[in-house]
């Protein structure tokens, strides 16, 4: 079976520097977005730990303006910050009713926007409401199974927001865990490709553990099919399902941002997305070949009961020919003198049937085991 792997190095690790564009086309000279001659190259055995995950209704806020830092202690500073040329990165997690009641109002969120962050129950999907893009997708984890949490993505022309719960960190990413400021300085756009980006490369692992399960129950049905297996079998089909759940829709948001001209996404950025969009192609490949894997599998679990079932069956079959055999003939002759024939007193005949009962028994039962039915 062909292997999935998550070794690949984003391209957000190698990107190249942006380009000016000379002529009539040329963006503005002062939109806040930096532009730095190559980023740094991320050896994972060089990488720092990940931060501790924070905790509910925690708000962190990261800040740049003409590619320096900006410090944003609290929420009453973000508003006045977006009104110059900056880029901002809001992230919160398991936000309170206040607390995102309080975003809504400093980042003046369309109320259906915050309605659905609050709701925290959708679809991976794209919703565009002005010019702010409300984007849902899905990490996945492993644990004693695949699953999955939803990630609240808000892009606008100054700010990205996340909204997420405390089993997942956006700090976690490689690519973020020393300082964020550096793709920040690059856009809010630059930001979201980066944490979509480490999304969907979390996606890999989870397809190749259940490639490894789908191996071992092959072979575990071909051995010996048990209630056990069929167990397994329905699990990772409910695996399968969520799976694709999660990352079929998340296809298309990238379709989407990467075939229209939305406005926050910078032209010289949508090679990355279709990147991303590239690699969720495969995802969904690979998760459609393993459903049929799993169904296929299943099947052959079918398969194989039945065929044990009509083993067991000839089994019994060939028995019941044998004693049938006898009991016709015993039924015949009768066996009232059984007590006679114990003492000695019956006569040769009783004897000469009997053997002939047990010859015949014995040729069918060879017969019966030369073609299979014992």
């Amino acid at each position: 079976m062909a292997r999935t792997t998550s070794s690949r190095i984003s391209p957000s690790d190698r990107a190249a520097p942006r380009r000016h564009v000379k002529g009539a086309q040329a963006a503005p000279p002062d939109d806040g977005r930096a532009r730095p001659a190559q980023d740094a190259r991320h050896d994972p055995e060089e990488l720092p730990p990940p931060p501790a995950p924070p905790g509910p209704d925690t708000v962190r806020m990261f800040a740049v303006r003409n590619g320096e830092k900006m410090k944003i202690a609290k929420l009453d500073d973000l508003g006045p910050a977006l009104r110059g040329n900056c880029w901002a990165w809001i992230d919160v997690t398991d936000p309170t009713a206040a607390t995102l009641d309080s975003l809504t109002k400093t980042l003046k969120l369309h109320p259906l926007v915050a309605a659905n962050i609050a709701e925290r129950n959708q679809r991976a999907k794209v919703e565009q409401i002005g010019d702010v893009f409300h984007i849902v997708m899905f990490a996945l984890h492993l644990d004693e199974e695949a699953e999955a949490s939803e990630i609240d993505l808000v892009l606008a022309p100054k700010f990205l927001l996340t909204v997420h719960g405390t089993d997942w960190d956006p700090r976690a990413a490689p690519q973020l865990r020393e300082d964020p400021h550096g793709h920040l300085a690059r856009g809010a756009d630059y930001l979201l490709y980066t944490l979509c980006d480490w999304i969907v490369d979390g996606y890999f692992p989870v397809l190749d553990r259940l490639a490894d399960d789908i191996d071992e129950l092959e072979d575990e049905v071909i051995a010996k099919a048990s209630q056990q297996v069929l167990h397994r079998l329905f699990v990772l089909k409910r695996e399968l399902l969520g799976l694709r759940r999660a990352t079929s829709p998340a296809r298309e948001i990238f379709n989407s941002l990467t075939n229209r001209d939305v406005g926050v996404v910078a032209p010289d950025h949508l090679v990355y997305f279709r990147d991303v969009y590239d690699h969720l192609i495969r995802v969904t490949d690979e998760v459609d070949n393993y459903r049929e894997l799993v169904s296929g599998t299943l099947d052959v679990y079918l398969s194989t009961v039945n065929n044990n079932l009509s083993l067991i069956m000839k089994r019994l079959t060939g028995v019941t020919v044998i004693l049938a055999g006898i009991g016709a003939a015993a039924g015949i002759f009768g066996m009232s003198e059984a007590g006679s024939a114990l003492a000695g007193a019956e006569p040769g005949g009783f004897w000469l049937l009997t053997a002939a009962m047990v010859v015949v028994g014995v040729a069918a039962a060879v017969f019966l085991r030369r073609i299979d039915w014992l």
